[in-house]
């Protein structure tokens, strides 16, 4: 036994082999335990409602929804464990928008289970996995131009503006984030010293009209 803290997994993956292959990794673990594995959104709500889970490894192309919805859903619910995304593949706006709404990984399919495992362990101590695709499309994305006389964001201040823009309080974006409320705050700051302004609603009407193209998957 490595002295690990157990970490308590859900599973939501409609592909029944996928979710019964991943048991058996994950039995072999004697941190690990997956607590309930399930095809839909709905039981795997159900799940989080009635169980006690650290972190759910979410398929994000099931059969009729899509990880999103059930990412929204969690985080409204009040979920405030981990969720890494697993994938085949994702469009940069659907990573963006997985991490935006509270994934705190993605995970490609094509992996090693030993790196799935490694992925798990890391996402569980408070670090973010990114598998390089993402990472490198998040790097392009996630920045201003060189020439841009503020400088560049950071991932956390894009997430951060996303939520100021959707009219969420520092409790509700540090809960997305999970992280202090302190920490949003001083983030904010940092907003506001790089777009020259003093208020939310001044920062919100800077990104409506300078930044949007900055925050891939924005409605306003």
């Amino acid at each position: 036994m490595s002295g690990r803290r157990e970490i308590r997994i859900l599973l939501v993956d409609d592909h029944q082999l996928f979710r019964e292959g991943l048991a058996r990794l994950l039995a072999a673990e004697p941190d690990l335990t997956m607590v309930a594995h399930c095809a839909t959104v709905e039981e795997g709500l159900a799940v989080l409602a009635n169980s006690v889970i650290d972190l759910v490894l979410l398929d994000f192309k099931l059969e009729n929804a899509t990880g999103l919805e059930f990412l929204i859903a969690a985080r409204e619910a009040g979920y405030a464990g981990k969720i890494v995304v697993l994938t085949g593949g994702l469009t940069e706006w659907d990573a963006n928008q997985a991490l935006i709404h509270g994934a705190d990984g993605i995970f490609l399919k094509t992996g090693s289970p030993s790196l799935l495992l490694k992925c798990i362990r890391t996402v569980q101590s408070g670090e973010p996995w990114l598998d390089q695709p993402y990472l490198r499309g998040l790097i392009s994305r996630f920045t201003l131009p060189d020439s841009d006389a503020r400088g560049r964001l950071t991932l956390r201040e894009q997430v951060v503006l996303h939520g100021v823009m959707q009219g969420m309080m520092n409790k509700e974006i540090a809960q997305r984030l999970q992280v202090s409320e302190g920490s949003v705050k001083a983030t904010l700051q940092q907003l506001f010293q790089k777009t020259g302004v003093h208020t939310r609603g001044q920062l919100v009407r800077v990104a409506l009209e300078q930044y949007s193209d900055q925050l891939p998957g924005l409605r306003c």
